[in-house]
């Protein structure tokens, strides 16, 4: 089976308590960075060793290298930076991530991320799986307010440049090797609170305008994208230090999110706050959809009767050789990581493992 694979994941894995030392050594001064990227190397090969171990079909190097799930790589593109977001904290931590801010023309000019591929390519003898944000994450925090109306008067040269900037992105990730790319899009799920798309309006956007924009330029950024590349996408609302962001079910979003060019989507229902399965009736039959049943966002496990029901549910709209299983978001997308322990992790991936084994007699 091609990716998404029966049992998969999105991503981030919680960081060692050695490599957060590590990083606070560096700060200080007393590591360097090549010290850094040697622990870094370690402590890969062991996150990678363990997902072979569980019977993950595809590994990732668990974010280990980032301080942020998006936010390492956007700011390596020429004109953006980060400032400081004033925008709405997330739930019960008064904390909200800085944002990128586009200040210039969007290029693609230096490899991003790339020997980070390599090393985990070379670490695994599974299909190394690569992580990126999606190109709305350059828009959808800061919105029109965002962009540098100097840089970009027509916010249509905007997005031609950024999906120009990911084709080229993506080129150098296969061209590296990579056949399983996610990119990472929290702005549909976001898209679907009331809330925020008061603050789309107060950022001068039409969110009933986003969703379609969003998708089309994912796909003018996957166009003529290189045969053999699986990609996939995954939405969610919001995960930092295990709070969240917005509330909403996929009502608003799923017909324009349904259209992007990609192989199967991982959405978040892993409580209410993500809606029900309805809006999955509009997934094309040529797509998979990735169940995020599992919560990253505390150590209880779940009862798998309970997941092979709620996937029972979900095969009622989509027929269940287009479904999969995977927790609802990754458990890091911030250093510090979400608040369960490690063997909770781990505990979580076995979990669906097992359950596509029970749901469809394999974990790929």
């Amino acid at each position: 089976m091609a990716a998404p694979f029966r049992a998969d994941q999105v991503g981030s894995l919680l960081r060692p308590t050695s490599l957060i030392s590590a990083r606070g050594e560096l700060r200080q001064g007393r590591l360097s960075a090549a010290e850094l990227r040697a622990r870094e190397d370690e402590a890969i090969r062991a996150v990678v060793a363990r997902q072979e171990s569980i019977g993950l079909a595809a590994v990732t190097d668990g974010e280990l290298r980032r301080e942020w799930w998006h936010l390492d790589f956007l700011r390596q593109l020429e004109g953006v930076t980060l400032r400081e977001n004033p925008g709405p904290k997330f739930a019960g931590t008064g904390a909200q991530p800085p944002i990128a801010t586009v200040t210039g023309k969007v290029r693609y000019r230096a490899p991003i991320m790339i020997e980070d591929f390599r090393f985990l390519q070379g670490a695994t003898r599974r299909v190394a799986k690569l992580t990126i944000p999606s190109p709305s994450m350059l828009h959808l925090r800061g919105g029109r307010n965002a962009v540098s109306r100097e840089a970009y008067p027509d916010l249509e040269e905007f997005w031609a440049d950024v999906a120009g900037a990911y084709r080229d992105a993506i080129a150098a990730f296969a061209a590296a090797g990579c056949t399983y790319l996610q990119l990472d899009d929290v702005g549909f799920a976001y898209l679907c609170d009331e809330k925020f798309r008061d603050s789309c309006r107060r950022n001068g956007d039409d969110p009933a305008a986003l969703p379609r924009r969003y998708a089309d330029t994912i796909n003018a950024a996957l166009a003529g994208r290189p045969p053999g590349l699986a990609v996939t996408m995954h939405t969610c609302h919001g995960n930092f230090r295990s709070s969240w962001a917005t509330e909403g079910g996929y009502d608003f979003v799923a017909e324009a999110m349904f259209q992007s060019d990609i192989d199967g989507f991982f959405m978040e229902f892993d409580s209410a706050r993500s809606g029900t399965f309805e809006p999955l009736r509009l997934l094309p039959r040529s797509k998979k959809v990735v169940l995020g049943l599992v919560t990253t966002k505390v150590g209880q496990i779940e009862s798998e009767e309970e997941i092979l029901r709620r996937i029972d549910a979900a095969a009622k709209l989509v027929p269940l050789e287009n479904l999969c299983v995977s927790p609802q978001c990754g458990f890091a997308s911030h250093e510090t990581g979400n608040t369960l322990s490690h063997d909770d992790q781990w505990r979580k991936l076995e979990l669906i493992v097992r359950v596509a084994g029970k749901v469809w007699g394999t974990a790929t």
